[in-house]
């Protein structure tokens, strides 16, 4: 397990006791104000769902808040305030929510004791997780600060292309990559003062979206993902007959992609082509390209033949809106013209953008090249409205079939 997840690990962990010992605590405190009785199902307790249920159900729900608000996503830069707030409203989230949840059927009728019990469960709930935080946070901050970053600067290499390819090089590795700024990056404000010994820097791998925009946006993928897979297994199913009828091979075709941090991947799509029509050299795609199949033609102009992607959705290979995920042949040849093409790598690749919505499919790498500007300026802008509008967007490409 890398550094990264076990940090992760500690975090979860963590929160999930603190939880258990919040609601205990909790529970005890309306028994003693309140005379219920602890293991009693017709309390003032939690009346709606007996003793046991929320012991597991509450720290659960927890982790999916603690989740979303984004607290886990970099487990090794927390800050004292951010992570002070981060923890703060979360608890306030929480407490709100599980406050709701006690008061259906419950038999307390003065309400003054609704207020307490909530001013109560939110200063438990913030307490008893921030501690244990901030304990793991100060204990790891400076093995972050040794082992989980590197800093380049520009100065020490001779051309802007050996910039870019040493940043290529740095992304698999998973660490923050900080840039020391020039001159212009300092007055434009593209620099800014951080968390590298006070220097300004410029961190290549900080997200423009905040982090709970990014891990709602996780969240929504893997919903949506399911969602559409179930709905649409009929139409699976179809396929897959459609495919195995039109020529011999198998249904789904495999081929390796580089994602999220400059890892390779096997992206899955229903297959549009004969089998073995690539030769050892990787060919785009022509105009009445004559590999395709008749069965593929229709796939690929309604771009049917993406939906297994829901699959690497699933498994955080891809993400509904990102950058479209190239192979390596094609990439190196994309750097020869665009050598800032690493700084994709931050965030997943998508089974849609800004850049096949305007380009189209990409048979010249000035095509690539054309795509990659406009995926450029979706990461700068990235936001979950933005997303939205793509996918809006994304869907009237399809009824269109313009797909090849």
């Amino acid at each position: 397990m890398s550094p990264y997840r076990k940090q992760q690990l500690k975090y979860v962990i963590a929160d999930i006791l603190s939880a258990e010992l919040v609601w205990l605590a909790f529970l005890l405190f309306r028994w003693l104000v309140y005379e219920g009785k602890v293991l009693g199902m017709h309390t003032v307790l939690i009346p709606a769902f007996g003793f046991w249920t929320p012991l597991v159900v509450y720290p659960l729900a927890c982790v999916v808040i603690y989740y979303l608000s984004g607290y886990y996503l970099r487990p090794f830069r927390k800050r004292f305030g951010p992570e002070l707030v981060t923890t703060l409203t979360s608890a306030l989230v929480i407490a709100f929510g599980a406050f709701f949840v006690i008061i259906i059927d419950d038999k307390v009728t003065d309400y003054h004791h609704y207020l307490v019990s909530l001013v109560v469960l939110f200063g438990l709930q913030f307490v008893v997780s921030y501690l244990p935080r901030r304990v793991i946070t100060m204990v790891s901050s400076r093995l972050h600060r040794e082992n989980d970053s590197v800093v380049i600067d520009p100065a020490e290499l001779p051309s802007e292309r050996a910039l870019y390819e040493r940043i290529d090089k740095e992304y698999p590795t998973g660490k923050d990559i900080y840039v020391v700024p020039r001159l212009y990056d300092i007055v434009t404000g593209a620099a800014q003062i951080g968390e590298l010994g006070g220097s300004p820097y410029i961190c290549i791998t900080e997200h423009k979206m905040s982090d709970a925009g990014i891990c709602i946006k996780r969240a929504t993928d893997v919903v949506t993902a399911l969602v559409v897979s179930l709905l649409l297994s009929p139409l699976y199913a179809a396929i897959a007959i459609a495919v195995r009828c039109s020529s011999s091979g198998p249904i789904l075709y495999r081929q390796e992609r580089i994602g999220f941090h400059g890892l390779p991947f096997m992206i899955l799509k229903f297959r549009t082509m004969q089998e073995g029509a690539e030769s050892s050299v990787p060919q785009l795609t022509e105009d009445d390209d004559p590999r395709i199949t008749s069965v593929g033609r229709v796939l690929r102009r309604y771009r049917l033949d993406e939906l297994p992607q829901m699959w690497n959705v699933l498994r955080g290979d891809m993400s509904l809106v990102g950058p479209r995920p190239e192979r390596a042949y094609f990439i190196e040849q994309i750097k020869e013209q665009a050598p800032y093409y690493c700084l994709l790598y931050k965030i997943r690749p998508g089974l849609t953008s800004w850049g096949p919505i305007k380009v189209g499919y990409t048979d010249t790498i000035a095509k690539m090249v054309e795509r990659l500007n406009y995926d450029m300026a979706y990461m700068e802008n990235m936001s979950l409205a933005l997303d939205m509008k793509i996918l809006f967007y994304t869907i009237g490409v399809i009824l269109d079939g313009k797909g090849k």
